[in-house]
């Protein structure tokens, strides 16, 4: 069983970071950092807990006026940079939750601070406090921060502002509005970096759960020979081809009208939870010439409620010469999993063929 993050806080971590904040931090005292730190509360605080007991820890040491504290923090991340000799550090993300919770009244300051701590850890969560704050201000520095040097910053301006970022608070106007994240995203959609393109394709995506027809045009706009800007688009509109909307699986060549079927569909009539469903079928392409095909499955599941929750899985995509056809094999988990709980009753699995349900067939969870 893989060891739970929170974990990463253990002695070997406070003995790396002690040495830093004894370097850098005036009147720094090791002894009570680490009793504040590991108090009666801490064996039942989950990650985030954890990373805020450590800021509210480190609070305590530094000077009381926060343009001189975001100066103390910067120098902390440029030391654990040289020391550690890596990119992206996650345990030291309470370095940029320093400048959330203690330097939101300050933006130039805080702003600086950020645009240095990020290079060690992202300040993804710290940075949407500020967007919240000063809309204008700080969008206008995101789009600076799009023509940086460093990719992790470059990467803050487009991660930052993602309307639904996972483990943090939605930015809701950008979910009603994206524009103000549009000219970020143009600035980045040929960016060098893999690690930036990959949030600009998550940004995307993000924005079309809420504005889908934003999304495709911007996603044709896009179109070019650029191999990673077909990734970006491709990836950007991987909900919309999950949805089967019918305007980007087009734009992505897979026709819905095509003529095919799914044959012999074969499902496990019952599968235990905690083991796997076993399926099986065959796709034929009943087309006069070679076309794309999406082929998906959605697992309707049952929920503790009595009522049906829809996921949809892609097998894959196909090119499929004329009157041709392929099996296809598939196991799918019933282990249950912190992000989904299975229970006992009729389930249904369906086959999807460029968006389209093309067979089904009922099984029991027991």
């Amino acid at each position: 069983m893989a060891e739970l993050l929170k974990h990463m806080y253990n002695p070997q971590f406070f003995e790396r970071l002690n040495a830093v904040l004894i370097e850098t931090v005036p009147m720094f005292d090791e002894r009570r950092f680490i009793f504040k730190v590991f108090d009666r509360t801490w064996p039942d605080l989950e990650l985030k807990q954890r990373t805020r007991q450590i800021t509210i820890a480190l609070h305590e040491f530094m000077p009381s006026e926060f343009p001189e504290a975001a100066k103390v923090v910067t120098s902390i991340s440029r030391s654990i940079q040289s020391r550690e000799k890596k990119e992206q550090s996650y345990p030291f993300i309470f370095l940029p939750d320093y400048i959330e919770l203690y330097g939101l009244e300050n933006f130039d300051e805080s702003m600086k601070a950020i645009e240095e701590i990020t290079k060690l850890v992202s300040a993804e969560f710290a940075i949407r406090q500020f967007i919240l704050k000063y809309p204008d201000a700080a969008m206008k520095q995101m789009r600076l921060w799009s023509k940086h040097k460093n990719p992790a910053v470059r990467r803050l301006a487009s991660e930052g502002c993602r309307p639904r970022l996972p483990w943090s608070q939605e930015l809701t106007m950008f979910r009603k509005d994206p524009s103000p994240i549009l000219p970020i995203l143009e600035n980045l959609k040929t960016d060098p970096s893999e690690y930036v393109r990959r949030s600009v394709a998550n940004n995307l995506n993000d924005i079309a759960k809420d504005n889908p027809s934003l999304v495709i045009k911007t996603a044709r706009r896009w179109k070019s020979d650029s191999q990673e800007t077909k990734w970006i688009i491709r990836h950007g509109c991987r909900t919309l081809l999950k949805k089967g909307v019918e305007e980007a699986l087009r734009m992505h060549g897979f026709k819905t009208d095509r003529r095919c079927t799914v044959d012999h569909l074969n499902v496990s009539k019952t599968v235990r939870i905690g083991d796997y469903l076993a399926f099986d079928f065959v796709f034929r392409n009943l087309e006069k010439r070679s076309e794309q095909f999406r082929i998906e499955y959605v697992v309707h599941y049952l929920t503790s409620t009595g009522k049906i929750s829809p996921k949809v899985f892609k097998i894959g995509e196909y090119n499929i010469e004329a009157t041709s056809s392929v099996s296809i094999s598939r196991r799918q988990s019933f282990k249950n999993f912190t992000t989904r709980k299975h229970y006992k009753g009729k389930h249904t699995l369906t086959i999807l063929i460029n968006g389209k349900p093309k067979a089904r067939q009922d099984f029991e969870v027991g």
